[in-house]
């Protein structure tokens, strides 16, 4: 399964339709075709089609409209997880679908950035980036301990209105041997 997530990741086509259902959580094919104009509608049927196929949407409900059936659909996975029964568990499976599930929240609040008419990327101080660092256990240790406690200085904020809300996100990758 994680195999085809990262597939529809990594496909433009397949990754505008997984963000789109899974934002509204269920999507009708009418739905995702007035809200992805730029896919063509062999092209989105076709891929709805495949990731049915590839077991990543269910269809949710079907209805007769004007002599076709409307199918809507959702996704056939879980993206949430409990993490302590994956850390007890040890599941790679499980580690990963959390991951996805990480990633997609993520890329749901890039889509709806980048869809704003007043996207202004310097401005709102948007961006990402990449470390690659030799570290000890320890020294990983001790610099999480640090991050954290920056942000702790500022978690308990309250909004005004030169505040806005911002979501940063860390990820430790696994160590390469």
């Amino acid at each position: 399964m994680t195999d085809k997530i990262m597939e529809c990741i990594t496909n433009p086509v397949k990754c505008k339709l997984l963000l789109e259902i899974y934002s509204q959580e269920r999507a009708t094919a009418k739905h995702l075709s007035d809200v992805l104009g730029d896919i063509p509608q062999a092209t989105l049927y076709r891929n709805l089609k495949k990731m049915l196929n590839d077991g990543l949407l269910k269809v949710v409900e079907e209805a007769r409209v004007r002599g076709t059936v409307e199918r809507t659909y959702a996704l056939a996975f879980n993206p949430n997880s409990d993490f302590e029964a994956i850390l007890a568990e040890n599941s790679g499976t499980l580690y990963m679908q959390l991951f996805m599930q990480y990633l997609l929240g993520f890329a749901k609040q890039f889509r709806k950035y980048c869809k704003s008419p007043d996207i202004n990327i310097k401005k709102d101080m948007s961006g990402f980036s990449l470390s690659h660092l030799y570290l000890s256990d320890e020294e990983l240790t001790e610099l999480m301990k640090n991050i954290s406690n920056i942000i702790k200085t500022v978690e308990k904020n309250k909004p005004k209105a030169e505040r806005k809300l911002r979501t940063l996100g860390i990820i430790v990758a696994p160590p390469e041997n």
